[in-house]
């Protein structure tokens, strides 16, 4: 079966049925997974009214994802990504019901705000670490599903899908908190990512093709080697790490979104929905209008 996809820039391109269910799954997966960011941070804030405990919320995830990020990648290269993918959905699906959980008001009154807060803590850090694999593993499955001369094109529309998933996701988790219940509010974060990993199940393995050294550390040093003698890609790299670096500051906006805007969790989605709404809109125009020259100046 032939699905054909028309993306504002792109030239139409025939996809296959197993892309077109990646592409479904993975706007499914996205959107669940950006809900959670609106979620704790306006539920942490409830339970601490601390800003030390939102940069806490996004070190706790950050810190095993950056730490498990080399092996991560060795690992994914060496596994069949869909069957990791689906282990990677399973742990995330378990790790939302246990924050649906600590975060409810049930938890709370049964033991403390100051548990809930550690239990939130401990339990984004094991996100993080999923997010190792599954961030590495779903870039790499791609390459699978497509061929070679359609592998671009289908990289501009996997990325383009991914930023409308993180504008709607933010913005609907924020809209339910405002009318519901943080409890009811996770139902979508776990519902989301279980559809998705039904999804996945559609979609046949691929054969493993590692040819790297068989040692992991090993492995780690020769991608190392790689992307340091490939100077373009590691100017792009660092410059979007530079970004990344102070891109964090987002994790304060429960904080302006309740003390200096008095906008409630609505608001808070919006505030959230709109960061990714500039790199879709930055995505979306040089997809249309592709940089000639001097594209390292212009993009710094």
């Amino acid at each position: 079966m032939k699905i054909r996809l028309s993306i504002p820039g792109l030239t139409h391109q025939i996809i296959n049925k197993e892309f077109t269910t990646y592409i479904i799954a993975r706007v499914l997966f996205i959107a669940g997974l950006r809900m959670t960011p609106v979620l704790l941070g306006w539920r942490l804030y409830e339970l601490t009214g601390s800003k030390l405990a939102l940069g806490m919320l996004g070190l706790s995830e950050v810190i095993p994802a950056i730490g498990l990020a080399l092996p991560a990648g060795v690992r994914v290269d060496r596994s069949d990504k869909r069957k990791l993918l689906s282990i990677c959905m399973g742990l995330y699906l378990l790790l939302m019901l246990a924050l649906c959980l600590v975060t409810s008001f049930w938890f709370t009154n049964q033991f403390s705000n100051k548990i809930a807060e550690w239990a939130i803590y401990i339990l984004m850090a094991g996100t993080g670490a999923v997010r190792a694999y599954s961030g590495p593993a779903f870039n790499a499955f791609l390459a699978q599903l497509v061929p070679n001369e359609s592998l671009v094109k289908a990289a501009s529309i996997n990325s383009m899908v991914w930023l409308v998933a993180a504008v709607v996701g933010p913005a609907f988790a924020g809209l339910l908190m405002g009318y519901t219940n943080i409890t009811i509010s996770f139902i979508p974060v776990i519902v989301l990512p279980t559809l998705a990993l039904l999804l996945f199940q559609r979609i046949s393995s691929k054969p493993v093709s590692w040819q790297g050294n068989s040692k992991t550390w090993e492995g780690v040093k020769e991608g190392l080697h790689f992307v340091w003698n490939q100077k373009a890609l590691l100017s792009a790299m660092s410059l979007d790490m530079f970004a990344v670096l102070f891109g964090g500051a987002v994790a304060l906006l429960p904080a302006f979104a309740n003390d200096i805007l008095h906008v409630g969790p609505q608001g808070l989605g919006w505030l959230v929905a709109a960061t990714y709404l500039g790199n879709f809109m930055a995505l979306a125009w040089f997809t249309r209008f592709p940089l000639k020259r001097k594209q390292g100046r212009t993009l710094i």
